[in-house]
């Protein structure tokens, strides 16, 4: 999770220690419970799991002690990036995360008191919460410091942006790849500007350039990171429709898209819908509106047959089905007893 207009500002930092007191300090109930492990044969990392032991799934909690228990590696050197990767089912070719990661002690609190687990390992600021279902990344802190009806509202459109962002150029480069597929009040859309490049290529060259332009923005100086990102965007932007090479729709497409990723807290999410928007675009280049199809079908069937590091499915609550708990991830309720 990152900024809040309102609320705490405090965060874990990197050793477990003070962490285990921020969490403690938001729960002083006495089942709160931290269990220690040692993780990695030479290393010897901390790794602290935290969990309510009257609320947590005893079964949630042994096969996470079961997956820690049987890590194999010589250190954990990327913390608990090196803890999700050593536990992960072994599907190389799925993008989408399996762990749900926050700086934020409040929604680690929160999510303890739910019921789930937290895991926090030594030398990092992020904990892990599990378990973790792809529902999970439609919430963000901020609602929760708003009225229940605006934070509906905030969560619902991120929801929609980020479908949008998945299929907005794929769908425009079906509607404008042959003329007449588009009905007469979309005509506008049909008429791309001729540049150099061809349309797909253009796509997917400012989807890369996106990319480079991110991560030179994590290599630049902080006091310059601010203007080389605004003036390398306007810049290239510019020369590049200047120049024929790129048009003024594409642009402005991905720009939509650009700011959409950062419309929900979890970066890999952000990485799974690009790499899942590129290719869809390269099938309906490919196959058509068949390319298309098939597309979404495999990024349905993908999201389906995606396995979760511990619990009921990546799915759930929709598959197992339990309609209050998806209910309660799709709206924001007031906060109550039993919704904390």
């Amino acid at each position: 999770d990152g900024k809040v207009l309102r609320g705490s500002h405090d965060g874990f930092v990197e050793a477990v220690v003070p962490n285990m007191a921020l969490l403690r300090r938001r729960i002083r109930d006495p089942h709160l419970t931290m269990e220690g492990l040692k993780v990695g044969r030479r290393s010897h990392t901390d790794a602290v799991l935290c969990y309510l032991d009257d609320k947590a799934d005893p079964a949630l909690l042994s096969a996470i002690r079961e997956k820690l228990n049987g890590i194999d590696v010589n250190s954990l050197s990327m913390a608990q990036e090196s803890v999700a990767e050593a536990i992960r089912p072994k599907q190389w070719y799925n993008p989408f995360p399996k762990v749900r990661y926050t700086e934020r002690p409040d929604s680690a609190a929160a999510s303890i008191m739910e019921g789930n687990v937290v895991l926090m390992v030594d030398n990092s600021p992020s904990v892990m919460i599990l378990p973790t279902t792809f529902f999970d990344f439609t919430q963000e802190a901020n609602e929760f410091y708003f009225p229940p009806l605006v934070g509906s509202y905030l969560r619902l459109l991120r929801i929609i942006v980020f479908v949008i962002s998945l299929l907005i150029t794929p769908t425009w480069y079906l509607m404008v790849k042959e003329n007449g597929r588009l009905p007469e009040w979309l005509s506008f859309l049909s008429s791309p500007e001729p540049a150099a490049l061809g349309l797909l290529w253009q796509l997917l060259v400012v989807e890369f350039l996106v990319d480079v332009l991110k991560l030179a923005s994590l290599n630049t100086p902080d006091s310059l990171s601010n203007s080389f990102s605004m003036l390398g965007a306007l810049i290239l932007g510019d020369f590049a429709v200047q120049a024929g090479w790129l048009g003024p729709e594409v642009l402005v497409y991905m720009a939509f898209v650009s700011v959409a990723s950062f419309a929900q807290p979890s970066y890999e999410m952000g990485y799974a819908f690009k790499l899942l928007r590129v290719v869809l675009l390269l099938l309906t280049a490919a196959f058509d509106v068949w390319g298309y199809g098939l597309g979404i079908l495999g990024i349905v069937l993908l999201l389906a047959t995606t396995k979760p590091l511990v619990g009921r499915g990546y799915l759930y609550p929709l598959i197992p089905f339990h309609g209050r708990a998806l209910w309660r991830l799709l709206v924001r309720e007031p906060i109550s007893r039993d919704n904390t």
